[in-house]
């Protein structure tokens, strides 16, 4: 895996890499959700609670093929509110390490499936080929 965190003659990042390079199998993960395990919203009017249970949410799918967040190498965001953005940056540079960030597209939208959603976020990993 090559993190391209800012090609000459590109703009400046905040967390992200413009481009990742990888080669093998990939995990494609849903848009994962501010649920707990028991399906209960967690921080009802709180972004910053809502991405930090959304990113343990994707490293619990990650584990379960054997990845962790450093094996992310795509991340898409949906926040419904742009006022949540230092929020969601503050949170992410919890679980993403900053020498190595994954590409990332952030999108503001309407609403998400559930009113009380803040924030989904989906991601793609590069899983680490068998080891015979």
């Amino acid at each position: 895996m090559q993190h391209h965190v800012r090609p000459e003659g590109t703009p400046p990042t905040n967390g992200y890499s413009h481009a990742v390079s990888f080669a093998g199998p990939m995990l494609v993960i849903s848009g994962q959700v501010p649920l707990d395990a028991e399906g209960r919203l967690v921080g009802y009017d709180d972004c910053a609670a809502q991405t930090r249970q959304v990113f343990r949410n994707l490293e619990v799918v990650l584990a379960a093929a054997g990845a962790t967040m450093s094996d992310v190498v795509k991340l898409t965001v949906f926040l419904t509110n742009m006022a949540d953005l230092a929020g969601f940056r503050s949170v992410r540079d919890e679980f993403v390490d900053p020498q190595r960030p994954p590409a990332s597209s952030l999108v503001q939208v309407g609403g998400l499936v559930h009113p009380a959603f803040r924030i989904e976020i989906e991601a793609i990993a590069a899983l680490r080929p068998p080891v015979d």
